[in-house]
C-alpha cells in the first residue's frame, strides 16, 4: 500500500470519483446487471450527480478518496443508515469503489478502515452496507473484513431486471478491520 492517502473527497474529485464509480459498476457487474444498464451508464452524469451532491451536504454523510501518486484510485461513502428498522447506533456503507486497474492492491482494504474507523470513532455501533447476493468477489472481500449477512434481502432494479442484494453487518467495537 506504499504511497496511498486515504483523504476526505473534495468537489474536485467529483469526476475522477464519477469515473472510478462508472468503471467499477462495468467492471464488478459484469454478468449480473443487464449490460444494457452498464452500458448506459455515463461518467458525465455521473460527476454532475456527485457536484450537486457534494454541494449540498449537510456533514452527514462522509466521502472519502484514495489516493496513491496524485492520482485518485478509490472511493467510498457512509453516512446514517437508511432502513429505519435499524438501530439509531448503527451507519451504513453506502459505496466503495476501486478503479479497476488497482484492484488487489490494498485500495478497497484501506478505505474499508478508514471509513469504519471514523464511524466507530463517531459512536456507533454497527456498519451495514449491500451487496449484490451473486457478487462472490465484493462477499469475500466484505467477509475478510469480518462482515457477515445479517439474513436481510431486498431486490434492486437495473433495466427492469430484479437483482437481489444481501445486507452485510459487523459490529465496529472491539479489533480493527483487518
Amino acid at each position: 500500500m506504499s504511497g496511498l492517502w486515504v483523504r476526505e473527497m473534495t468537489l474536485d474529485d467529483c469526476p475522477r470519483v464519477a469515473e472510478i464509480r462508472v468503471r467499477g459498476w462495468q467492471s464488478a457487474y459484469k454478468g449480473l446487471i443487464p449490460q444494457s444498464y452498464l452500458d448506459g451508464l455515463s461518467v458525465a452524469e455521473d460527476a454532475a450527480r456527485r457536484r450537486r451532491n457534494f454541494e449540498q451536504r449537510d456533514g452527514s454523510i462522509v466521502n472519502l478518496v484514495a489516493e496513491r501518486d496524485g492520482s485518485v484510485v478509490g472511493w467510498a461513502c457512509h453516512g446514517p443508515h437508511r432502513d429505519s428498522e435499524v438501530r439509531a447506533g448503527d451507519v451504513e456503507l453506502y459505496a466503495i469503489y476501486v478503479h479497476p486497474d488497482h484492484l488487489g492492491q490494498g485500495v478497497g482494504r484501506a478505505l474499508l478502515r478508514e471509513s469504519a474507523d471514523r464511524c466507530a470513532a463517531a459512536g456507533h455501533e454497527r456498519m451495514l452496507l449491500w451487496v449484490l447476493k451473486e457478487n462472490t468477489t465484493a462477499r469475500r472481500f466484505y467477509e475478510r473484513a469480518g462482515f457477515c449477512p445479517d439474513g436481510a434481502e431486498e431486490p434492486f432494479e437495473a433495466a427492469g431486471v430484479e437483482v437481489p442484494e444481501v445486507r452485510y453487518a459487523r459490529a465496529l467495537t472491539g479489533t480493527g478491520l483487518g
